[in-house]
C-alpha cells in the first residue's frame, strides 16, 4: 500500500504544471529609429576606433565595430557612422567635407587619421582628431579609395548647390539685355515742332 502511494505521489508532481498570470503585460514592440532608414550603405568593415586626448596628449578608445558610409536616399551625401559591438552606441558620425585627408598612422600599414571639424556622436558635435585601424593594410586600403571617392563626390555636390555670385548674376543679366531687340526710338512732339520751324526758315529765305 505504501509502495502504492508513493507511486501516486510522484506521478502527481510530475503532472502538476502551474500557469500563472503575468503580472505585467508586455506591449506590442516598437520600431527603433537610428536616423539611418533614409541611408544606403556603399562601405562597411569592421575596425577600431580612436580619438586624440589633447589634455592628455594620448589616444583613447572609442569603440570596435563595423564602420560605414552611408549615402543619403534624398541628398546624395556621403557620412561616416560607426557603431560600436553589442550596444551599438555610436562612437563616429559626421559629413566627409571636401577639406578631410586621410594620413598614415606612423609605423602602421593599416591605420589612418583624420581631423574632424564637426563630430555629431555628442551633442552638441565636438572637433575631433579621430584614427582608425584595420585588420590588415588591404582592408585600410580599400576604406582609403571609398573614403576619398564619398569626398569627391560631397565635394562636387556642394559645388552644384553653390549659389550665383554677383559677377554671374550681373553677366547673365548683360547677356539677356544684349539678346533683346531694340526699341525703334520715336521723335517727340518738341523734335517735330524743331524740324517745322526749320523747314519754315528755309522756305522763307528761298523766297
Amino acid at each position: 500500500m505504501a509502495d502504492h502511494t508513493d507511486a501516486l505521489a510522484a506521478r502527481t508532481e510530475e503532472e502538476h504544471d502551474p500557469h500563472y498570470e503575468p503580472v505585467i503585460r508586455l506591449t506590442e514592440q516598437v520600431d527603433t529609429k537610428t536616423g539611418e532608414e533614409e541611408d544606403d550603405v556603399i562601405f562597411k568593415m569592421r575596425a577600431k576606433l580612436f580619438r586624440f586626448e589633447a589634455t592628455s596628449s594620448e589616444w583613447k578608445e572609442r569603440g570596435t565595430g563595423d564602420v560605414r558610409l552611408l549615402r543619403n536616399k534624398e541628398s546624395k551625401k556621403v557620412r561616416l557612422v560607426m557603431r560600436r559591438d553589442k550596444t551599438l552606441k555610436v562612437c563616429a558620425n559626421h559629413t566627409i567635407s571636401s577639406d578631410m585627408q586621410l594620413q598614415p598612422n606612423i609605423g602602421s600599414d593599416r591605420s589612418w587619421v583624420w581631423k574632424v571639424a564637426a563630430d555629431y556622436t555628442e551633442n552638441p558635435p565636438t572637433a575631433e582628431t579621430l584614427a582608425i585601424r584595420f585588420a590588415n593594410s588591404d582592408n585600410a586600403g580599400q576604406f582609403k579609395v571609398e573614403f576619398e571617392k564619398a569626398r569627391e563626390s560631397n565635394a562636387k555636390l556642394h559645388i552644384s548647390a553653390e549659389p550665383a555670385t554677383v559677377t554671374e548674376v550681373d553677366a547673365s543679366k548683360a547677356e539677356e539685355e544684349a539678346s533683346e531687340p531694340e526699341e525703334p526710338v520715336t521723335e517727340t512732339a518738341e523734335a517735330e515742332e524743331e524740324k517745322d520751324a526749320t523747314e519754315a526758315e528755309k522756305a522763307a529765305d528761298a523766297e
